[in-house]
């Protein structure tokens, strides 16, 4: 079986796996796609979805891509496949940050409609974990009415905050970090060279996706500021107030406290690798993590960025009695 030439192998191996069971017949009516962000699990469903909805697919079984089928799917407009996702709020005015009931209705409605073109019926719907309760049980009773030939994916990085119910009546594929050499040499294909490879790897904590685009946006760049401005407040050379304002005052700020919450976890790893572990400071820098994880989940909420982050600041410094985050209301 052929696969497509641009997948990494890990996105290769998962898509080989699950095109053997859709081609079987054993792919089920809901399935999961669950794993870090940037693994690729949209594009090998995707692939899939296409996979399905050809009519004329090649001797490997791949997608031909000159179908009308495949023409529409290109397109983004066969009458098979839907994608739910953010939409508009009513008042037409921003995106909203999760998908609602009406859109499962509608997805709900679609399904149950004869296919078009005579074959499968294929929906994504990306990120899963945004649905909210109401929705939630829109789509359970969706995934416990299934249709022959109806396939609905669901793509997300935080499978755990969908219902275990949801995710019981799902088939679940795993995507896991590749092994080390793996994700290098994918990353060297990329055109990195293999220091600022590894360096990427190593602060993704083996993510290639997510290294290979720190890599193209100057993620190390940030990451390196965000080391720089840590030592400084520790040493008192920079103020917590000062640099919390500069952490939020650009689209980077949660990209930030990832970075600073990741920081903290390699240091007390350093220094447990060292023997020279303070049993005291390790515990600080482990409820620091949890701190600055909790804070970039605030950030999606009315909270004061500016104060939730210069209280995490204070706490990285030692100014605050503990490493607990409260934040302002704004």
């Amino acid at each position: 079986m052929s696969t497509p030439a641009h997948f990494a192998p890990w996105q290769a191996r998962a898509y080989t796996q699950l095109a053997a069971v859709l081609d079987a017949g054993r792919m089920g009516h809901g399935v999961l796609f669950a794993g870090a962000a940037g693994l690729g699990k949209r594009a090998v469903a995707e692939r899939l979805a296409q996979r399905a909805l050809c009519r004329t697919r090649d001797a490997d079984g791949e997608p031909c891509g000159t179908c009308k089928s495949c023409q529409l799917f290109a397109a983004g407009t066969h009458p098979d496949y839907a994608d739910v996702s953010f939409i508009l709020n009513k008042e037409g005015t921003r995106m909203r940050t999760e998908i609602v009931i009406d859109q499962i209705r509608e997805l709900s409605e679609r399904l149950a409609l004869t296919p078009q073109y005579g074959g499968a019926q294929v929906a994504l719907l990306e990120p899963a974990d945004a649905i909210n309760n109401a929705a939630g049980n829109a789509l359970l009773k969706t995934l416990e009415e299934p249709h022959p030939g109806r396939y609905l994916w669901l793509i997300t990085a935080h499978p755990a905050r969908l219902s275990a119910t949801i995710r019981s009546r799902c088939q679940r594929v795993e995507f896991r970090l590749p092994p080390r050499d793996e994700a290098v040499a994918w990353l060297a294909a990329q055109g990195h060279p293999t220091a600022v490879a590894t360096e990427a790897l190593d602060a993704a904590r083996g993510h290639p996706g997510l290294a290979d685009a720190w890599i193209r946006s100057d993620g190390l760049a940030l990451r390196r500021q965000v080391a720089s401005d840590l030592d400084k407040l520790e040493r008192g050379t920079a103020g917590a107030l000062a640099t919390a304002q500069a952490w939020v005052a650009d689209e980077h700020a949660a990209l930030r406290l990832s970075h600073a919450a990741d920081i903290a976890l390699e240091r007390s790893a350093a220094a447990g690798r060292t023997g020279l572990t303070d049993a005291g400071r390790t515990r600080s820098l482990a409820a620091w993590f949890d701190a600055a994880n909790r804070t970039r989940e605030l950030l999606r909420t009315t909270v004061r960025a500016d104060l939730a982050v210069t209280e995490l600041l204070l706490a990285w410094r030692g100014d605050a009695p503990s490493a607990g985050v409260k934040g302002g209301r704004a």
